[in-house]
């Protein structure tokens, strides 16, 4: 079996480079702004097509028949994602995220119009044609952010958790990613499906939201101690393979062979830095190339670390990302 699904959020990002981030009713200076094709499955997939993955790839979810829905398509097409498995709806609108990036800083706010993807679910995802087409890997992003995959399931706790479960015994690998976002939603939300998930890939944020275990310290400083716990705990939860957690200033992985890698990120130089948006998706990108090959944890990591050093370079989520050979030189300029 080869290639990766990817079904989820999709999503135009509009993003602005702003000079700040203004106080009520005070004004900030656009400085540069673009369009781009975004959401966790649409990031993950253009960035393993950019560094060189040379399997299947599929598109799926849900968009409007729209000008950003053709935006959509058109991208994948671009990036020969495939894209039948893309459901277009009538009068909805796809959706779409406003993305407000501080130029000094690559710090970013998101403004996001739900659309299209709030009607996502198990109908959307042809399970028993991605098994005859011999797909490896299943990723879903973002919970949190899929409204209908969030609802509770008397069955099995969520909508997302009985799809995952279906996709696992159709003999398909799958993969999580979730959204960041200050609420209580986690333990209800996204503990569900850990239990049909092979490889789940958060950040730091997410991970304690989920495990209840405070990965920093009062000083904002990782305490290494409780980030190893939170990736356990992930396990103890269901994870059936691969736990790791991300963060601006490293990685760590966690399987059930009892494999435990840390990674550093890569030094990139600030005047290289243009944005943020869209690194965690690159990092998750280098991580699943390198599970789906059967790289070893730490090549997986590095590859996933460089990834997301390079996408910092680019003010959308994906133009940054080069090859895998270009990524690979990350290694010796940034380290």
């Amino acid at each position: 079996m080869q290639g990766i699904a990817c079904g989820g959020n999709w999503i135009v990002d509009q993003v602005k480079i702003i000079d700040s981030w203004p106080p009520k009713c005070e004004l900030a200076n656009i400085l540069e702004e673009g369009s781009g094709t975004g959401g966790g499955p649409a990031n993950v997939l253009t960035d393993l097509k950019r560094l060189g993955f040379p399997h299947p790839t599929f598109a799926i979810g849900c968009i409007g028949k729209d000008t950003f829905g053709q935006q959509i398509l058109d991208h994948c097409r671009a990036n020969h994602i495939g894209t039948e498995f893309l459901t277009v709806l009538p009068d909805v609108r796809t959706s779409y995220t406003d993305v407000m990036t501080i130029r000094d800083t690559g710090e970013r706010t998101f403004f996001h119009c739900r659309g299209a993807n709030a009607l996502f679910g198990p109908q959307h995802v042809p399970v028993e044609l991605l098994k005859d087409a011999g797909i490896k890997m299943f990723y879903l992003g973002y919970l949190l952010l899929l409204d209908t995959m969030d609802r509770p399931d008397p069955e099995n706790g969520t909508v997302a958790a009985g799809l995952l479960q279906s996709i696992q015994e159709a003999g398909i690998e799958t993969c999580l990613d979730v959204v960041s976002e200050a609420s209580e939603r986690f333990q209800q939300i996204v503990v569900p499906s850990l239990q049909y998930v092979d490889h789940c890939i958060i950040n730091e944020i997410e991970a304690s939201r989920t495990t209840g275990v405070e990965i920093r310290k009062q000083d904002q400083a990782i305490d290494e101690t409780a980030l190893a716990e939170a990736a356990e705990r992930l396990l103890e939860l269901g994870v059936k393979k691969t736990a790791v957690v991300h963060f601006p200033e490293g990685s760590l992985w966690l399987d059930h062979t009892g494999a435990q890698v840390y990674q550093s990120s890569f030094r990139i130089p600030k005047e290289s830095i243009v944005s943020s948006v869209g690194a965690g998706d690159a990092f998750c990108a280098g991580v699943l190339y390198g599970i789906h090959e059967g790289w070893d944890p730490a090549e997986a990591l590095r590859i996933g670390s460089a990834a997301a050093a390079t996408c910092l370079q680019a003010a959308n989520s994906t133009d940054g990302v080069g090859s895998l050979d270009e990524v690979r030189e990350v290694y010796s300029s940034w380290t």
